[in-house]
């Protein structure tokens, strides 16, 4: 392979000669980020759940104090009936 012919058919079309182009223009950005409203509406709703109390204190202080007094009863029927619901699925 010969390099100089290379060179000789470069000269001959002129192809060696450093050709200015115009002014090139910055790439302008295409992507977008967009969160659907459905996706906004899980996010408020998960950090709703996320502020409130694991214990509902008022439910547990309200409790206590019929346990105290001797008149908190829990019918046997619910209790087994949410047992058994709870078990089975």
């Amino acid at each position: 392979m010969r390099i100089d012919a290379y060179n000789t058919i470069g000269q001959m079309y002129k192809t060696n000669n450093v050709r200015k182009t115009g002014k090139q223009q910055a790439a302008q950005p295409t992507d977008t980020f967009v969160i659907s409203q459905e996706a906004k509406d899980y996010q408020t709703a998960r950090m709703a759940v996320k502020e409130a109390a694991d214990i509902r204190q008022d439910v547990v202080t309200d409790i206590k104090k019929r346990m105290d007094a001797g008149t908190y009863n829990v019918s046997t029927d619910d209790l087994a009936d949410k047992m058994m619901a709870e078990f089975m699925g």
